[in-house]
């Protein structure tokens, strides 16, 4: 009782750092599943019903930007309604910066913009920034962000199947059309801008969320030539074995990865005023926290689906589950496995077997008599023992080679005393 008590307090923090945490996440895969098929489907219906929010960069557009210290947005779009903008989207930065962005106007309703973008921040018009992006840019962008896209996947789905096997590289590719899904259905709610920046912060999160999967995928496949192979468990319990034991490497990576990101967002966008590192900040936040999910709880049960359907791992299922299962190991308690001597018990790496209880001692080998095994398996640790002699049993050691049986020489009376070997007289 009293070596149970610890390990049910201890808290999870401790049971990560020291190995002790047997989560079945290919035996809870429907929930994982369920959780993405939610909020896949809310974001597809967000995109059916308003689309994503195009910058100027790929639906065209012109944006002016001035500082104008204490004007509101409701303010400023009174100020533009009668030049036609009364639909632009109007915001402000650092409570002193007002950015309007609209449709393409002509060279003099764009001049008049400009002239009450000025009047607003009390400047002169050579002081407000206009962008003007023709239709034909926006084309262009979205072109290359799609042809980057397809390189990214045949590049990618290339470099799994060469390094690992296809089912693997089927499975992180699932993860990354997830992660994809994910991240537009978050856009689409949330109604974030989508700018060229945002496209770069995306292809960097699929970066990202491949790298931890792959990471995944090489401990599994570490696991699978080690553990795996005494057909002792089943490709699900070397997959929950190699989750559990990356576990806290991935929490801790998207720890490290997200501070410096939230450090953009508050204090870059939200004190300094780095507005453009807004698009690109949200974009990263959004992907890494879907990329770490998907690669624990999305890559791995669908990589575990598909190999359970092979052959050889369809009859280790049959065997352990007709034997009553096999259960789910810590990784310490497989560490101590392979530092025991793998999953056969003792092959080459354990302790040598003790003698059985009530065994003589053996002897200690020596040329004279044969040798056989106490427990005749023909293992490398068997203790090797002195044959049972075939004739009498007696109580002297031998003299010469073969004259273990002889009995003792009895001295005669007057007989002289036999000379010992090797004495000098």
């Amino acid at each position: 009782m009293s070596d149970e008590t610890p390990a049910r307090k201890a808290s999870l923090r401790h049971r990560l750092y020291h190995g002790e945490t047997a989560i079945d996440f290919v035996g809870h895969r429907n929930i994982w599943f369920i959780v993405s098929a939610v909020v896949i489907v809310a974001g597809a219906l967000s995109l059916l019903v308003q689309g994503l929010n195009y910058g100027i960069d790929f639906k065209g557009g012109t944006s002016w930007e001035v500082t104008a210290p204490g004007v509101s947005v409701a303010a400023a779009r009174d100020a533009l309604r009668p030049l036609g903008l009364s639909q632009a989207k109007i915001q402000t930065a650092s409570g002193d910066r007002l950015l309007v962005s609209g449709d393409n106007q002509t060279p003099e309703n764009q001049a008049k913009v400009t002239d009450k973008m000025a009047e607003l921040g009390h400047t002169d018009p050579s002081q407000v920034s206009v962008n003007d992006v023709g239709p034909s840019w926006g084309k262009a962008v979205t072109k290359k962000a799609r042809n980057a896209l397809i390189a990214f996947f045949v590049l990618i789905s290339a470099y799994i199947s060469l390094r690992f096997e296809w089912k693997m590289a089927v499975a992180a590719l699932a993860a990354v059309v997830h992660d994809i899904l994910v991240t537009v259905g978050v856009y689409s709610i949330s109604r974030f801008e989508v700018t060229p920046a945002t496209v770069v912060a995306f292809l960097t999160i699929l970066g990202y969320s491949l790298y931890d999967t792959i990471v995944v995928f090489d401990k599994v496949q570490e696991n699978t030539k080690g553990v795996s192979a005494s057909g002792r468990f089943t490709y699900s319990d070397t997959v929950n074995l190699s989750m559990n034991q990356v576990l806290m490497r991935s929490i801790n990576t998207s720890i490290v990865a997200i501070m410096p990101i939230v450090s953009i967002l508050v204090i870059g966008a939200g004190f300094l005023g780095a507005t453009t590192l807004n698009d690109f900040g949200l974009a990263l936040l959004v992907g890494l926290l879907t990329g770490a999910y998907s690669s624990i709880f999305v890559a791995s049960p669908i990589l575990a689906i598909l190999k359970e359907r092979e052959p050889r791992y369809a009859s280790v299922r049959q065997r352990i589950t007709a034997k009553g299962g096999s259960g789910l190991l810590t990784p310490a308690a497989a560490a101590a496995l392979a530092g025991g001597g793998g999953a056969g018990g003792g092959a080459g790496g354990g302790a040598a077997p003790r003698p059985r209880q009530g065994a003589k001692k053996p002897a200690a080998r020596t040329t004279g008599p044969a040798t056989t095994e106490v427990d005749g398996a023909g293992d490398d640790d068997d203790l090797l023992v002195p044959a049972r002699p075939t004739g009498p049993r007696s109580t002297a050691a031998g003299g010469g080679g073969g004259g273990a049986n002889r009995p003792k020489p009895v001295a005669r009376p007057g007989a002289p005393r036999p000379r010992k070997k090797g004495r000098k007289r």
